[in-house]
C-alpha cells in the first residue's frame, strides 16, 4: 500500500516537473518567433522609398537605419530610391532586385528651402507610374513632412487638398499601399505645430485611405526611424496583398 502510495506521488511530482518545464521552452519559443517577425519582413515585396528632400538634417543620420532595412528585405523584392525636390521626383535608383546597390544609393537629403516641393503629392503620383508591370505587393514608403503648400497653406483643407486626394486615387488604381514617416522639414513644419499638424493629418489620410499605415510621434522635434522601422516590418507582416 505504502509503496504504490509513494509512487503515484512520485509520478505526480514528474508530471508537474515537466510541465512547468515546457511552458518556459513553450515561452521562449513565442519570444524567438516575435522577434523574428520584428527583425525582417517576411514577404517578398516592391517597394519605392520616396524621401523629400527639404527635411531636417536629422533625416540624414537615419540613412544606416535605412539602409539596413533595404538589405533585410527577403529575397524576390525590389526597390526603387527616389527623392522630392523642388516639384520634381529624382529617381536616384529605379527598381532593382540588388538590394545592397539600391540601400547604397541613398544620399543625405538637401534641407534646404531651395530643394521644398511645396507639394509632396504630385510626385507620389509620378512614382507610382513606376509599379507598371511589376508583380506581388506594392508599397511606397514616403518620408515627408506631408505639408501641401502649392495652392497656399490653408489649414481648412488638412488632408483633402486636391493633389492629395489625387494620389490616393492613383495608389488605389495601382493596388500600391502607402506607408509613411512624418519628419519636419527646415521650413514651416520645423516652426509651426499647426503646420507640422496639417502635414501629419494629410500623411494619415494618404496612408488610410490607401491600405497603409503613417509613423509619427508628435508634432515638434525628430523622432528616429528606429521605432518607425519595427513597426513597419509588423506592419507589413500582418498587410495582405491587394486581391482583384
Amino acid at each position: 500500500m505504502f509503496y504504490r502510495k509513494f509512487t503515484s506521488f512520485a509520478a505526480a511530482v514528474l508530471l508537474a516537473f515537466a510541465a512547468t518545464a515546457a511552458t518556459p521552452a513553450a515561452n521562449s519559443t513565442d519570444k524567438r518567433n516575435n522577434t523574428e517577425q520584428n527583425a525582417r519582413v517576411l514577404e517578398p515585396l516592391n517597394l519605392a522609398i520616396l524621401i523629400q528632400d527639404d527635411l531636417d538634417s536629422q533625416v540624414g543620420n537615419e540613412l544606416s537605419v535605412t539602409r539596413d532595412f533595404i538589405r533585410s528585405l527577403p529575397s524576390g523584392s525590389t526597390v526603387m530610391v527616389g527623392y522630392i525636390t523642388t516639384g520634381t521626383l529624382q529617381v536616384r535608383q529605379p527598381f532593382t532586385s540588388d538590394l545592397d546597390k539600391a540601400a547604397r544609393s541613398l544620399r543625405i537629403p538637401l534641407s534646404s528651402n531651395a530643394a521644398s516641393p511645396y507639394n509632396p503629392y504630385v510626385e507620389v503620383i509620378e512614382a507610382l507610374r513606376h509599379f507598371n508591370g511589376l508583380k506581388g505587393k506594392n508599397a511606397v514608403l514616403l518620408i515627408s513632412d506631408g505639408l501641401d503648400t502649392s495652392r497656399g497653406f490653408d489649414t481648412t483643407s488638412s488632408g483633402n487638398t486636391v493633389d492629395l486626394l489625387r494620389a490616393i486615387e492613383h495608389a488605389n488604381k495601382q493596388e500600391v499601399a502607402v506607408y509613411t514617416f512624418y519628419a519636419p522639414s527646415v521650413g514651416l513644419t520645423s516652426r509651426s505645430r499647426i503646420a507640422a499638424s496639417y502635414g501629419q493629418n494629410s500623411l494619415n489620410r494618404l496612408a488610410k485611405d490607401t491600405g497603409g499605415k503613417a509613423f509619427f510621434q508628435g508634432s515638434t522635434g525628430f523622432v528616429t526611424f528606429d521605432s518607425y522601422f519595427k513597426r513597419l516590418r509588423q506592419t507589413l507582416n500582418r498587410q495582405e496583398p491587394f486581391t482583384s
